[in-house]
């Protein structure tokens, strides 16, 4: 497929983009290496391949959602400069 300067500001106008002359000839030969890169791949004998969307056979490997800490309020307000019950108290910042 030729990637046309119609076609570019076809892409342009769709994506609501300003290109300069010089952008809009670089993207036209990005395109066109990536299309003629697909060709290529098209080339390939695919058949008996299994689908695959990764190339490693790995699985997701979730944690159990467990709370690791536990209840360290105590202790992590001990370190506060001002509290108020078991909160931080902080300075007023909007009036």
């Amino acid at each position: 497929m030729r990637i046309s300067d119609e076609l570019i500001g076809y892409i342009c106008e769709l994506s609501r983009l300003e290109l300069s002359e010089d952008e809009k000839e670089g993207r036209k030969k990005d395109l066109t290496d990536i299309l003629d890169y697909m060709d290529k791949l098209n080339e390939l004998d695919t058949r008996g391949l299994p689908e695959m969307t990764h190339p490693f056979d790995a699985a997701n490997r979730f944690r159990e959602d467990a709370p690791a800490n536990g209840d360290r309020r105590q202790e992590m307000l001990a370190n506060a400069p001002d509290r108020k019950g078991d909160f931080f108290k902080v300075f007023k910042t909007v009036e």
